[in-house]
């Protein structure tokens, strides 16, 4: 799994970065074909104090583009948000990609 951390107007510290990778490594549990992950921090200069934080992500994985952000007046609690809607992506494409049809009953004569 690649994974990038940038932010936008702020730096990324090594705590942030562990923090970040921490949260991730909960997505790799659920579906081990991640390709590449891109995760964008930004603190934006809004004059409202509540979702002020942002946190987005590009997830690439097999077959699919996925992408979600979340806004908080926490930075960290805006990863959690992040995390929380990406687990739910990942989750339910793993579900469509494993076939759930059973095979038709043989007829006994």
């Amino acid at each position: 799994m690649n994974l990038t951390i940038s932010g936008h107007h702020l730096d990324v510290t090594p705590a942030l970065d562990n923090y970040v990778r921490s949260k991730l490594s909960r997505i790799n549990r659920h579906f081990d074909q991640v390709v590449d992950v891109k995760v964008i921090l930004t603190v934006e200069k809004q004059k409202e104090k509540e979702r002020r934080q942002r946190a987005e992500c590009n997830i690439h994985v097999k077959g699919n583009d996925m992408f979600a952000e979340a806004s908080h007046a926490d930075l960290y609690a805006a990863v959690d948000e992040l995390v929380d809607k990406l687990d739910r992506q990942v989750v339910r494409h793993k579900d469509r990609l494993q076939d759930h049809h059973h095979a038709a009953p043989k007829r006994v004569m």
